[in-house]
């Protein structure tokens, strides 16, 4: 995707996609209006193509609202084009190949290998389900090319 498109007009685009076919990931987070935030740093990082790619891919979606629980300032460092490369890291934290469904977890805790490549931990073994320091709000949300799970939070890969 070439970065001279802003959110709106990736949105125009993905709105404009075929009402037939079933949303892939990152057209499922821009309809739900929930993940402007994170859709704008997918574009930012370059990697709404990878998110509309085969998967299958499971994303651990922080909200609008859990990228407001950062420190004043970090969004909007993160997005400038000198830090890409430490979006995409921060962001491919948040995805872990395959379809990953709630009920393949429950009872368990575990570590998951990221796209980012280190592991992120996984604790589905009481009433609440974390990832990382993050809380799901609303697990298997489907998608055509995996699954989302809201997060409260925006978890970090550690340095």
């Amino acid at each position: 995707m070439n970065a001279k498109y802003s959110v709106y007009a990736v949105a125009a685009m993905l709105v404009a996609a075929s009402p037939a076919a079933a949303a892939d990931i990152v057209e499922t987070a821009v309809t739900n209006g929930s993940f402007k935030t994170l859709t704008a740093a997918l574009q930012a990082a370059g990697l709404v193509e990878t998110l509309k790619g085969k998967g299958p891919y499971t994303v651990f979606a922080p909200t609008d609202d859990a990228f407001k629980k950062l420190p004043a300032g970090t969004v909007e460092n993160l997005l400038k084009p000198e830090n890409k490369a430490q979006l995409q890291k921060v962001l491919t934290y948040h995805v872990v190949a395959g379809n990953v469904m709630s009920s393949d977890l429950k009872g368990k805790t575990t570590n998951a290998k990221t796209v980012e490549g280190s592991a992120v931990r996984i604790d589905a073994s009481g009433n609440t389900v974390k990832v990382g320091d993050a809380v799901v709000t609303q697990a298997d949300v489907n998608a055509s090319n995996g699954v989302i799970h809201v997060i409260d939070s925006v978890i970090m890969p550690k340095s």
